[in-house]
């Protein structure tokens, strides 16, 4: 994934979930926060980080805030990216063949999964999350509560009972990290769900991921612990 005409800025405060104050050469943006989540360790006033130029006059926010600098670590923050940088490693014939079918926001009982894969015989829905919460090198999902994320684990856990195989994607969106562990302080529920989905074979993914400014790859594995 590549954004175009990525300028650096420095973050100044944050007014609501969908809205930052960011320094440009001098000058304060209100710019667009693509991830609704809380992001109070990455969102610190005077770090840098990183804007893309919509380039659409018509816009209210010119900008869109996609990474911020996080010590040694550049950590892309995009929520809205995630689905389509995982859509391309999918297509790298990685985890299935490059033969295989794979569409996008397919329904499934009461939930509407990201990916639903066909590859010979094989019939896979697939959910992805983001992941930009670190502390120490170990980083965790969700970083606020996320009732939509329990009620997908426990759609998949259907699923496979359905002869469905399952998967659920971390997508961790910086490189350089130890392991993933479900961030049971923040939501049990999750942290549980997600046990029991594994224990009910809905297989468990977690990729970290190569960043730049203007880029954002799945790069490799990364050990999780549940």
């Amino acid at each position: 994934m590549r954004y175009e005409k990525v300028i650096r800025g420095i973050f100044l405060n944050r007014p609501n979930r969908f809205i930052a104050e960011v320094e440009v050469n001098g000058q304060i943006e209100r710019v667009h926060v693509k991830n609704t989540g809380r992001c109070r360790e990455l969102l610190v006033p005077g770090c840098c980080c990183f804007l893309s130029d919509s380039g659409n006059p018509e816009r209210k926010t010119r900008y869109d805030l996609i990474a911020v600098q996080k010590g040694n670590l550049l950590i892309n923050m995009d929520s809205q990216v995630v689905n389509s940088v995982a859509e391309e490693y999918l297509k790298k014939g990685t985890l299935f063949s490059k033969d295989a079918l794979i569409r996008r926001e397919v329904t499934y009982g009461k939930s509407r999964f990201d990916f639903y894969i066909e590859d010979g015989a094989r019939k896979i829905f697939l959910e992805v999350k983001g992941v930009t919460l670190e502390n120490e090198g170990i980083v965790s999902f969700p970083d606020a509560p996320t009732e939509r994320g329990v009620k997908h684990l426990n759609e998949l856990i259907s699923a496979v009972k359905d002869g469905f195989e399952c998967y659920v994607f971390f997508v961790i969106q910086m490189k350089g990290v130890k392991s993933f562990f479900p961030n049971d302080v923040t939501h049990p529920e999750f942290g549980e769900t997600l046990r029991r989905a594994e224990k009910n074979g809905v297989r468990i993914l977690a990729m970290d991921c190569q960043v730049t400014p203007d880029t954002l790859i799945i790069a490799e594995p990364v050990k999780i612990c549940l």
